[in-house]
């Protein structure tokens, strides 16, 4: 995404289903943080992606969300894995 181009200012506009859009309003989810505004739709697109934020922007939800929706409940067998690796220089 350039610099230029306007981020969605609510969650509605990101594609995100109705069932997700109601679970965000229930725990009061408001305005998509840019992270999110701008991973959201690239991801459920079906797009690789690396997104770079600070600490509390977000970037769980920003993942998670597109993750979630493009989950198959009728189906028995894993859909989706995350795999995380710990900031080793944090901890020196």
């Amino acid at each position: 995404m350039s610099n230029t181009e306007t981020l969605p200012t609510n969650f509605g506009d990101l594609g995100l289903s109705a069932p997700i859009l109601e679970a965000l309003n229930d725990v009061g989810y408001e305005i998509p943080s840019p992270i999110q505004a701008g991973t959201i739709p690239a991801l459920l697109a079906g797009r690789d992606l690396l997104g770079q934020a600070q600490t509390g922007t977000g970037k769980t939800a920003a993942f998670a969300l597109p993750l979630l929706q493009r989950l198959d409940p009728s189906k028995t067998f894993p859909q989706l894995l995350i795999l995380a690796q710990r900031a080793n220089w944090l901890y020196r």
